[in-house]
Parts: structure tokens; C-alpha cells; sequence
């Protein structure tokens, strides 16, 4: 495994982390982890080599408000000496956040749903427009100081989800020491985009980089003639090869984060972090990268990356479901396979059922107008005009 240094924290980290946000799970229940096989995949995983492992509270759960199954699952499974071979990563909750009392509450019971004494990487997580002025108003500095003075925390950064301008603020506003953001080659210039990572980096701070695949979009979703072009310029790669490695390929990047479900997932992606470094892409690899995010933005109807913020819909919606239905259907042209796929979603998961009461809008890290959305998508995979419930 190749590392890198996060920023000025001289932090000796993998170049590949592991996210714990989609471990493999039983009977599709999101809030049950199959921990067999999750606790597997976890030692194989530090075993060769990757020491970033990246939680968050409300992970694997039933809802934000309250803590979820992924951190549970992280204290047990590092028992037995790992977890003193790692750099554990978690987030607290900045939307359930009120008054300066919070923020201990959180960080304790979090040390006491991981089982550890301390946290390396703490994150004030999905800071936006919104939250960010709330925390600071509770006493998020203050916060931090004695935190840190503690020792029940290394290093303090903060997950974002907003526009650059309001990151740039962010960045300036506390000497951090690391942040996190989605980035990748479908992303260059959304939220923080190139231009805050390297705002970031310039300042210091070691960044970590969340969505490198949008998803799995940019593996499960590729159209046909955007993987044509990738084998025409390497056959030898793989698309999650392609994906990541555009990631790594920026000097700037401390941590690639990837969300891994499953035993093969988690080699293929070690033996990508193996051989990826900065500017290790070259100007033809670049450009077959450039053909393919331009096919694939012509044709993407929303952009929506599977994370499940906004899940679960108190109507029992499944919007990444019917979001990625949508999408599929104008990238691979296959409208009709969508339909029927769209009709044998269970009862209330489609998107007609929603009530609008705009509770997924508010955790979207995306922004997207979900509820909008929703209605075009039944619109285009039933074939109608009907309105929604809550309309």
C-alpha cells in the first residue's frame, strides 16, 4: 500500500480508506451489517495495509437522529489490536447540534459507541449554508480547543457539502487540520471542486476525498460507448481503475475514500491504490477521461450519487432506487427495461408516493430538487401524468 502524508499534521496515511458507509448488509436492510463478513473485509483490509478507516454517526442507521450501526461496528471489529494500527475517522452530527453542551455529548457517547479513548480525525460533518453558522453560534471553537487539549481527539477537520465560496470561508475561519469533500472526475468543478483543493492544500490542511466513484455510478452506470473509450485507450483498466486513479493522480489528495461491499471490491481496489500515484496519468489517458465525462454529462438526467442521506423517506420512497432507474434509462437507452424494473418496486418505494414533505431535501449533500425530480420520474418510467399524493 502507497501513503501519503495529511498535511500538516505529518500523519502518515494510506492513500486508500476505508469508508464504512456501505459494508455489506443483511436481507437489504441497511441498519443490519452482515458483520461476519464486514469484520473480514475490515482486517484483510488493515492487514494489507490501508490504516484510514472513515465512520460517521448516523451511518448504517435507521434515520439522522440518531447514532447508526457503523460505529458499533468499527469498536468491535477493531478489537484484538487493530485498532492501534489505524487512523480512525469519524464525524459528529452538526444538524443535531443546539448548544455548546451538545458537542461533548456527542464526541462521548461516540468514543463510547467506538470503544476508544481517543479519535485521530474528528469531523464537524456536512457543513453547509446552514449548519455552519448554527455550530459556530453553538461554540464550535471553543469546542475544538478543549477537545483537542483532552486528547480525546488528534486532529480536527470538517466534511463539506456547499458551494466554494462558503468552503474558502470555511477553510479560513479555523486553522483545521484537514477537511473532506466529494471529488471526482465528474466533479472537478462542483462544491469545493479543483479549485478548493488546491485552496485547501495551499493552506495546509490534508484532504480527504469522498465519492471518488460518484457512487459507483462511474462503474455501474457507464454507458456502453464511454467504456469503448476507455478500453480503446487501456484495455488493461478497469472502470473503477479509471475512476480512482484520476483521484490519486493529484498531488493535493491525502485519502481516497471508498465505500466497499464486498471482499472482491476491496482488492480490486488495493491493487489500484498499489500502483496509482500523483501524475501518474498520461495526456492521452487524460483525454480519453475528458470523451467520457463529456458523453456522460449529455446524457445524466440528475445527480444524484447513491450516498442515502436521504433515506429513510418517512413514505418509504426509495429515491437513490428511482433516481438511478432515471439515469440508467437515458445512459444505456433502455427505457423499457427501466419501466419494468420501476414496476416491481415494492409497495410505496416509488416515486408517486411521495408526500413532499421535503425532509430528504434538507440532508441532500447535493442540493438536488429531489421532490421535482421525483415527479419526472414517474412521469417517465410509469408513463403518466398523474400527480403525487402530497401534491
Amino acid at each position: 500500500m502507497k501513503y501519503r502524508i495529511m498535511g500538516k499534521t505529518g500523519e502518515r496515511v494510506s492513500a486508500l480508506g476505508f469508508g464504512m458507509m456501505r459494508l455489506p448488509i443483511v436481507d437489504g436492510d441497511p441498519s443490519h451489517i452482515d458483520e461476519p463478513k464486514a469484520a473480514a473485509m475490515l482486517h484483510q483490509a488493515i492487514d494489507q495495509g490501508i490504516n484510514y478507516i472513515d465512520t460517521a454517526y448516523p451511518y448504517h442507521g435507521t434515520g439522522f437522529q440518531k447514532g447508526g450501526q457503523s460505529e458499533p461496528f468499527v469498536g468491535r471489529a477493531l478489537k484484538g489490536g487493530y485498532r492501534e494500527k489505524v487512523k480512525l475517522a469519524t464525524k459528529l452530527p452538526s444538524w443535531l447540534v443546539h448548544e455548546r453542551g451538545d458537542f461533548d455529548r456527542y464526541l462521548d457517547e461516540q468514543l463510547n459507541r467506538l470503544q476508544t479513548s481517543w479519535i485521530d480525525f474528528y469531523l464537524i460533518h456536512t457543513l453547509d449554508r446552514k449548519r455552519w453558522p448554527q455550530v459556530v453560534e453553538a461554540g464550535v471553537f471553543d469546542f475544538i480547543e478543549k477537545a483537542l487539549k483532552s486528547g480525546k481527539i488528534k486532529h480536527i477537520g470538517f466534511s463539506f457539502h456547499d458551494q466554494l465560496s462558503l468552503f474558502k470561508e470555511i477553510v479560513d475561519a479555523y486553522p483545521w487540520d484537514m477537511c473532506q469533500i466529494q471529488y471526482n472526475y465528474l466533479d472537478e468543478n462542483y462544491q469545493a471542486g479543483t479549485e478548493g483543493l488546491k485552496y485547501a492544500a495551499s493552506k495546509g490542511l490534508g484532504v480527504v476525498i469522498m465519492e471518488p466513484l460518484r457512487g459507483g455510478s462511474l462503474v455501474q452506470q457507464m454507458p456502453p460507448d464511454a467504456c469503448e473509450i476507455f478500453t480503446r485507450a487501456d484495455s488493461s483498466k478497469s472502470l473503477a481503475d479509471w475512476g480512482l486513479s484520476w483521484v490519486m493522480n493529484h498531488p493535493e489528495v491525502s485519502v481516497v475514500l471508498s465505500g466497499m461491499s464486498s471482499m472482491e471490491q476491496l482488492e480490486t481496489n488495493i491493487k489500484i491504490a498499489e500502483h496509482s500515484e500523483p501524475g501518474m496519468l498520461s495526456d492521452s489517458e487524460m483525454s480519453a477521461i475528458e470523451k467520457v465525462k463529456e458523453l456522460f454529462k449529455s446524457r445524466q438526467k440528475i445527480g444524484c450519487t447513491g450516498c442515502g442521506y436521504c433515506m429513510p423517506c418517512p413514505a418509504g420512497v426509495n429515491i437513490p432506487e428511482n433516481f438511478k432507474l432515471y439515469n440508467t434509462a437515458y445512459l444505456f437507452n433502455n427505457l423499457e427495461h427501466c419501466k419494468f424494473s420501476y414496476g416491481l418496486l415494492t409497495q410505496h418505494q416509488q416515486a408517486q408516493y411521495c408526500k413532499k414533505c421535503g425532509r430528504c431535501e434538507q440532508h441532500c449533500p447535493q442540493g438536488l430538487p429531489i421532490m421535482e425530480t421525483l415527479v419526472k420520474v414517474h412521469q417517465a418510467l410509469q408513463g403518466s401524468n398523474v400527480t403525487f399524493e402530497g401534491a
